[in-house]
């Protein structure tokens, strides 16, 4: 999805901040695949290779309107008040600029340190809103070609299921794909 959707925003000599990359360079980095562009990083914890180390997710220490684009990959749902957030996601960005996220819908609970949202395309758009973004993309998508939450597609395992559990427990329908939202925002340019 975001080789769809996310990586013709970048462009040569653009500068770009990555929020608690998987490791650096990161998967997006790697996908991106433009030496000119300025690839910085943000962490809570200093680590290797990390540009910058933020007190809290809701203060960043970096001016206003410094990116072109502002990267997330699977950091929202560990953030508390997200709305916040967003808004300071924004406010690094450039007027113009874009804010990218990507977000699990159906992953399992997974605290680091904390587990609190799975957010739809919908719910984006109205983060997107509050913080002063145009969403120019919001979807929610997989990878898989045959996901697992498309009931006729799996009718045996949900009847196998019922039968290991009794014929009155509350199955709900089995979902294996990893299903995510991926949103962009573009930074209004007032």
């Amino acid at each position: 999805m975001f080789e769809k959707h996310a990586r013709p925003l970048f462009r040569a000599d653009m500068r770009v901040l990555e929020i608690a990359p998987d490791k650096v360079p990161s998967v997006y980095q790697k996908i991106v695949d433009q030496p000119t562009i300025r690839w910085e990083t943000l962490e809570l914890a200093p680590a290797a290779n990390i540009t910058y180390v933020a007190s809290n997710e809701y203060s960043f220490p970096i001016p206003d309107n410094t990116f072109d684009i502002v990267v997330s990959g699977n950091v929202i749902e560990h953030v508390k008040k997200i709305w916040t957030w967003m808004r300071e996601l924004t406010r690094v960005t450039k007027p113009g600029g874009w804010v990218v996220t990507v977000n699990p819908v159906n992953w399992a609970y997974h605290a680091n340190p904390v587990d609190c949202w799975r957010i739809f395309p919908d719910g984006m758009r109205a983060l997107h809103e509050d913080a002063g973004l145009t969403t120019t993309v919001a979807v929610y998508d997989h990878l898989d070609p045959t996901p697992m939450n498309n009931p006729s597609a799996y009718p045996l395992l949900k009847q196998g299921l019922r039968r290991l559990l009794g014929k009155t427990a509350y199955i709900p329908w089995y979902c294996e794909a990893a299903i995510d939202t991926l949103s962009i925002g573009q930074k209004n340019a007032t």
